[in-house]
């Protein structure tokens, strides 16, 4: 190889370039004189020796492969002897058995376990050169780079996918189709158990790309050994008898022990795990040390997301059951009485509210009826409605008159409300209803502080009760309120809250619904049953409120029926001739 075969390339690392032929006429002044093909000579050092272009050319990072026109290989760099030692010069390039040198083109290859590339470059006089460099480390820190990338991708989605699901269930089933086909052909998670049984979903891979996902139950004492080590925390690495429970447990469809590999994973709880992960794949692609560390990256991303969902899922049973116990409870079944109730809550979501109702029997027949409202909403409120109400529970087995009892009642509620320093009060009516032998009934209320009732007479009218008296659970000794009122069969008497009478809407949606509209909403009601009357009397509330913002709303009606729990009214299949209907009121 002479220097004219090199003039003009650049060797590819950066370090050297040919000097070309302006720049070198520049340096010289008798650049004229000398060949246009040739190199300017090395200036020679101190002991006189001019080294030559291959001296230099030797020590470039790609190795060299100079060929004849016929493609014989005419010199071989020490780079080039290292990387391509089946290339001898004075042999044909072909008989050196490396079909990457071939076509000529630029081409990427594996030799010898390391990782090539190679570019032609045409010489004079149809020679040619063959530069080959060795990137197997370049090519391996660009491999780890664009895997940590994927892997650092793969987990953010992971961590998106994961904070939206607050139930167990969807979480659980989110796990395993994450987990597929990026970490494994088929993925198992499996719950802590409870009650003695651990539930387990499955993700495997599909033609079409979407896991199938399935789920299922098992006994505590039927997980497989490796599955029950992981819930303690251990992570089991003997991967062969790992395989071999999986595939006993039928957890890998479409994989046999001998062709898979598989490794699991505990899921980190907050005091224990809170399940574990098995992920399997055929074994032409083994879990090494960077994929462990992937899955247990996406274990504790996951473990979290279950934690997050089962902590909300045992708080949300608590929930419920606390709301179960403060909601109203509907009253009892009494002889003579048919009851007929509505609650909405200022704030839907919670379910439960300031209002409360119900009823208790009493021994000689007759029944405690009452309906309130206590200071505040939410929560709050609806703690103290409870504690009301387990105190009238109480004290109605003590004491049976409406007025003794309401007194009784404030008395406790004080010593509650100052030993709590809470400074709550409500407003109340609370009565009883004793059925008579014609059907009707007699109601003893007690007011304290609360809207008067009214009563639905048979003939139309809507009468108010006039009914006063001092809010419960503030002073020791209030003034209570108490008055008599007779019920003929058929009529009603109606308890409501100040979220109906206060309610706020209509055309500017700031005027009140007010007593008034109460009464014309109900006049002409009085053939109603109780239930469907209470629900008039929500409806055309909301109604007045649209959508705006309410207080609690609660309405309790009792209707005098008889004995036999069935109104004085008698339906017609034909009509009936005219005036009949007045004829049969007035005989009432």
């Amino acid at each position: 190889m002479t220097a004219s075969d090199v003039r003009g390339f650049d060797p590819g690392d950066g370090r050297i370039s040919t000097p070309s032929t302006t720049r070198a006429l520049a340096r010289s002044a008798d650049a004229s004189l000398r060949p246009a093909a040739a190199l300017p000579p090395l200036a020679p050092d101190r002991g006189g020796a001019e080294p030559d272009w291959s001296e230099v050319v030797e020590h470039f990072r790609e190795g060299l492969v100079v060929c004849d026109a016929a493609g014989v290989v005419r010199h071989v760099s020490p780079v080039a002897e290292r990387l391509l030692p089946e290339v001898v010069p004075g042999e044909l390039l072909t008989a050196a058995g490396v079909p990457a040198l071939g076509d000529g083109s630029p081409v990427t290859f594996t030799h010898r376990g390391r990782q090539l590339t190679a570019r032609q470059v045409p010489l004079s006089g149809a020679r040619c050169c063959w530069y080959v460099e060795d990137v197997t480390e370049s090519a391996s820190r660009a491999d780890a780079l664009l895997a940590e990338r994927a892997r650092s991708a793969f987990l953010a989605v992971v961590g998106d996918k994961l904070g939206n699901p607050l139930h167990p269930d969807r979480a659980a089933a989110a796990v395993v189709r994450l987990a597929v086909p990026s970490l494994a052909e088929v993925a198992v998670l499996v719950l802590a158990p409870r009650a003695g049984r651990a539930r387990w979903w499955r993700a495997s891979r599909c033609d079409d790309e979407t896991p199938l996902v399935d789920s299922g139950v098992l006994p505590g004492v039927d997980l497989p050994a490796a599955i029950a080590d992981g819930l303690t925390g251990v992570e089991p690495h003997a991967v062969d008898w790992l395989v071999e429970q999986a595939v006993d447990a039928g957890w890998l469809p479409g994989l046999s022990g001998a062709e898979s590999a598989a490794r699991v994973v505990p899921l980190p709880g907050r005091d224990a795990p809170v399940g574990v992960l098995l992920v399997a794949r055929r074994n032409t692609r083994w879990y090494d040390e960077d994929d462990v560390q992937l899955i247990r990256a996406f274990a504790a991303r996951a473990g979290a997301a279950l934690t997050t969902a089962l902590l909300y899922r045992d708080q949300a049973e608590v929930a419920d059951t606390l709301q179960a116990s403060l909601l109203p409870v509907e009253p009892v079944e009494a002889a003579g009485v048919e009851w007929g109730t509505a609650y909405r809550p200022a704030q839907a979501g919670l379910r439960i509210g300031g209002d409360f109702y119900g009823s208790h029997r009493l021994a000689d027949g007759g029944s405690v009826f009452f309906l309130g409202d206590v200071s505040g909403k939410g929560v709050e409120a609806a703690v103290f409605t409870g504690q009301l109400r387990q105190c009238l529970q109480a004290l109605h087995r003590l004491e049976s008159h409406p007025g003794r009892l309401l007194r009784l009642l404030n008395d406790a509620l004080l010593e509650t409300t100052q030993a709590h320093g809470q400074g709550r009060f409500a407003t109340m009516v609370l009565g009883v209803a004793r059925p008579h032998r014609d059907g009707g009934l007699t109601l003893t209320m007690a007011g304290g502080g609360h809207l008067p009732p009214l009563v639905l007479r048979a003939s139309g009218e809507v009468e108010s009760v006039s009914l006063r008296g001092m809010l419960i659970g503030v002073v020791p000794d209030p003034r209570v309120g108490e008055v008599t009122v007779r019920l003929a069969p058929g009529e009603t008497c109606l308890l409501y809250s100040d979220g109906v009478t206060e309610a706020r809407g209509g055309r500017r949606g700031d005027e009140q619904f007010g007593p008034e509209r109460l009464v014309t909403a109900v006049t002409g009601c009085q053939r109603m049953p109780a239930p469907a009357l209470a629900e008039r009397v929500e409806q055309v509330t909301c109604d007045w409120l649209g959508h705006g913002d309410h207080d609690d709303i609660a309405v309790l009606a009792l209707r005098a029926v008889g004995p036999s729990g069935r109104a004085p009214r008698h339906l017609h299949s034909v009509p009936e001739p005219v005036g009949a209907e007045q004829q049969r009121e007035t005989d009432a």
